[in-house]
């Protein structure tokens, strides 16, 4: 027979029914030992499959896929590429750094135009050059101005001074006899209590000598000669400088009617009192040094004394002129006059 049929039971069993026995599992005793087994059992189960897993990740490789070469070609499409590199399809290849650039040898032509673009054009130049000159005049009129302004006068001081002192002991040594002396040469000292000012008084007016020594120069020479103070009548003419140079006669337009103006010499005080100016005539106008001058309010011959300067001040386009009229001459030997002590 093809059937299938139960195997025959025993003959004690069949046709009698064995009461039924629920069926109950087996449940292992749940001691502190056996469970602390089973914990440990199942940590070091988990820490070899974490450990399988992050070597199997650190070294890159993966599981080939399970199935057939279709759904391996769909896993390798997913993973980047069908070679598996995990490089995006997009990703080109590496550009070169920029030292590598710079490192690579240039060609002739890249080299002439890289020369070409670090030398400076001709319009860069030119003006480094005009801001060259510019910067140059600009350091040499500063230095020029300061030489005028300052230096000059800082030794005009001290070349008038030593002059003055000179003066002083020779006429107290008695080895200066008054009479007639050389150009440049100094003979008296001129004082102006109101400006605080004095200063030696040379023969002649020559730049270089008298007037950018810091002294006053007296006309002595050719159609300009003018009288010595000691003369019985005459114009008694003196030049100074307004700036620089000393400036001895810098604020003489300052002096008003009335003020004193003394030259002393070797053996006497003259004393002046100014009467009038004339603030600004023609260089060329010499008839201010005349005996009588026109302008100056004089009418007849007298005993007068002439300050001629540059005006206005830092230029030498026109003159100041002040007068002034003799109202005493004293011996040294009675002292020094009031103007002087006061």
């Amino acid at each position: 027979m093809t059937a299938l049929r139960p195997e025959r039971e025993s003959e004690a069993s069949y046709g009698e029914q064995q009461p039924y026995e629920p069926y109950e599992p087996y449940v292992p005793p749940l001691d502190d030992e056996t469970v602390a087994l089973r914990l440990s059992d199942l940590s070091e189960r988990i820490g070899e499959a974490t450990s399988a897993s992050g070597a199997s990740s650190a070294t890159g490789v993966t599981e080939s896929p399970t199935g057939g070469r279709a759904a391996r070609r769909k896993a390798a499409k997913r993973r980047g590429g069908r070679h598996g590199a995990g490089a995006s399809p997009s990703t080109g290849p590496a550009e070169p750094s920029a030292g590598e650039v710079s490192s690579a040898p240039l060609s002739r032509v890249e080299a002439r135009r890289r020369a070409k673009a670090r030398k400076p054009s001709p319009g860069v130049l030119v003006s480094r050059a005009i801001g060259e000159v510019f910067i140059t005049t600009g350091v040499l009129m500063l230095l020029f101005v300061t030489y005028q302004l300052w230096w000059t006068n800082v030794r005009a001081h001290a070349q008038a001074g030593k002059e003055a002192s000179n003066l002083q002991e020779e006429w107290e040594s008695g080895k200066r006899a008054p009479g007639e002396f050389a150009p440049g040469q100094g003979f008296a000292l001129l004082h102006i209590p109101k400006l605080d000012v004095v200063v030696p008084i040379a023969e002649g007016v020559s730049n270089k000598k008298v007037l950018d020594r810091g002294m006053v120069g007296h006309y002595s020479e050719g159609p300009l000669k003018t009288a010595m103070p000691g003369a019985k009548s005459g114009n008694f003419g003196l030049a100074g400088h307004r700036n620089t140079h000393g400036e001895p006669f810098r604020y003489i337009n300052r002096l008003s009617k009335g003020d004193e103006i003394v030259v002393e010499t070797q053996d006497d005080y003259y004393v002046y009192k100014m009467t009038s100016s004339l603030p600004v005539t023609s260089p060329s106008n010499t008839s201010v040094l005349n005996p009588v001058p026109p302008q100056s309010g004089f009418k007849e011959p007298g005993r007068y004394i002439t300050l001629t300067t540059c005006t206005p001040e830092f230029t030498s386009k026109y003159r100041l002129i002040v007068w002034g009229k003799m109202v005493e001459e004293r011996p040294r030997s009675k002292g020094k006059p009031d103007a002087l002590v006061n």
